[in-house]
């Protein structure tokens, strides 16, 4: 059945989603950041007060974003790739620093975060070039290119020393294996995790025969023919050498409290006093986040009613580690309401992905899917500690502005690329 294509033929489905989770991430930043009784859902002081006028700006930018012609997106995607690395390198003129990371700028009482919306500039400019007619992502020069791509905003971002949003640029790499790049990369960035906690974990030598072992093991047994000893030998040698890459990198470029992170998850101090003071410190958000999550039960304290969020007990609740406070307050069965409302709207929007008739919005569309994934998978894994701390967003639902208009665009854009999908050409 064909849409009218003189109403509002959006999906409105995707679009419910996001007013769920933005207005239940509304009530929990309220719950985080309130103190004492709520007068005024605007007060300027209190950060649901600042969300709520976030949300209204977010309003203006939805109806700009779906009054522009669809094929805008795609004609000036590289124009809008370009400005936003401009904002990225203006950073390091005019960027303000925050909690050791200069990636705002102050503009009068607000600051503007440029790399959240490098996210949706990024996913343009991939899903133009892997639509170019002469791309084929399955070349090993189109996929350098393509890479390169990825790479200058996350190497931008890394200088800034905001670690957390650079992990966000691996989610690219599933939309290139969507769109046809071989397995072997697939396997090689496993090995690769594989190789890196072996190699920190234990050492070089333990990470480098279990290397060897795997290596010899496939090489001699998926051959019929007679192997040759050269390969695998020099893949072996490549891999001792990443082993002492990443001891070196883990022991003299990470930043001390980005090991102390690495370290507790992979329980690699052995000093007890040492390995109680970086408990009491590095853990003490992520202890309090779990008894919040904990103390919920099956249906949770009520809103408003969560003793440890009122009590400010986890720092900075209300952004990074919101999803404790609906843990408190909305139990077992809130939470699991939230996690079905993102995995809806990220198998959504693959759905629609795979209906479009242009590479363009297919390939973006997979490109909004994979960044939601990975932020969601991240948050929620560091909060419940599955996952080394990193300081990422959960998408609509943490305190920020330029987080949820950035969200906001790559969402919509794709709604508007998907409504034209009808006609396009």
């Amino acid at each position: 059945m064909q849409r009218d294509h003189r109403g509002l033929n959006f999906d409105w489905i995707t679009i419910a989603l996001f007013l769920l989770l933005v207005g239940f991430g509304w009530l929990n930043i309220m719950s985080a950041s309130h103190s004492g009784e709520i007068t005024n859902y605007f007060d300027m002081s209190q950060p649901y007060g600042k969300q709520s006028v976030f949300i209204l700006f977010t309003i203006g930018l939805i109806i700009l974003i779906l009054a522009l012609d669809a094929k805008f997106y795609e004609r000036f995607a590289s124009v809008i790739f370009f400005v936003s690395m401009l904002s990225l390198v203006g950073l390091f003129i005019f960027g303000k620093n925050v909690n050791g990371a200069t990636a705002w700028y102050a503009i009068g009482g607000m600051t503007l975060q440029p790399s959240e919306f490098a996210k949706f500039a990024t996913s343009l400019a991939v899903a133009k070039y892997i639509s170019d007619l002469q791309t084929n992502i399955k070349t090993f020069k189109d996929q350098i290119k393509t890479i390169a791509i990825i790479v200058l905003p996350a190497v931008l971002i890394l200088l800034q020393n905001d670690a957390g949003s650079t992990v966000v640029y691996a989610a690219f790499f599933f939309v290139f294996y969507r769109e046809g790049l071989q397995q072997i990369y697939l396997v090689i960035a496993v090995f690769l995790i594989l190789l890196s906690v072996l190699a920190l974990k234990f050492n070089v030598v333990i990470a480098s025969s279990v290397a060897a072992l795997l290596i010899f093991g496939h090489h001699f047994l998926g051959r019929k023919k007679r192997p040759q000893l050269i390969q695998p030998i020099a893949i072996v040698l490549l891999c001792v050498g990443v082993s002492f890459g990443i001891t070196y990198f883990y022991n003299s470029i990470l930043q001390e409290h980005q090991k102390d992170r690495i370290s507790l998850w992979l329980r690699l101090e052995k000093d007890p006093e040492k390995l109680q003071q970086m408990k009491q410190t590095i853990l003490y958000n992520l202890n309090e986040s779990e008894k919040a999550i904990s103390s919920g039960g099956l249906t949770g304290k009520g809103f408003l009613e969560g003793t440890r969020t009122t009590g400010k007990f986890v720092p900075e609740q209300h952004t990074d580690y919101i999803f404790s406070t609906v843990g408190e307050e909305w139990g077992f069965l809130g939470s699991a309401l939230v996690i079905l409302l993102f995995v809806a709207l990220m198998l959504r929007i693959l759905y629609l992905a795979e209906l479009q008739k242009s590479q363009f919005s297919r390939v973006y569309g997979y490109c909004v899917a994979s960044i939601l994934f990975l932020h969601f998978m991240i948050n929620i894994g560091m909060v419940m500690g599955l996952i080394p701390t990193i300081g990422i967003p959960l998408p609509f639902f943490s305190y920020g502005g330029s987080g949820l208009w950035a969200f906001t665009i790559l969402l919509f854009i794709f709604i508007k690329l998907d409504s034209n999908r009808i006609n396009e050409w």
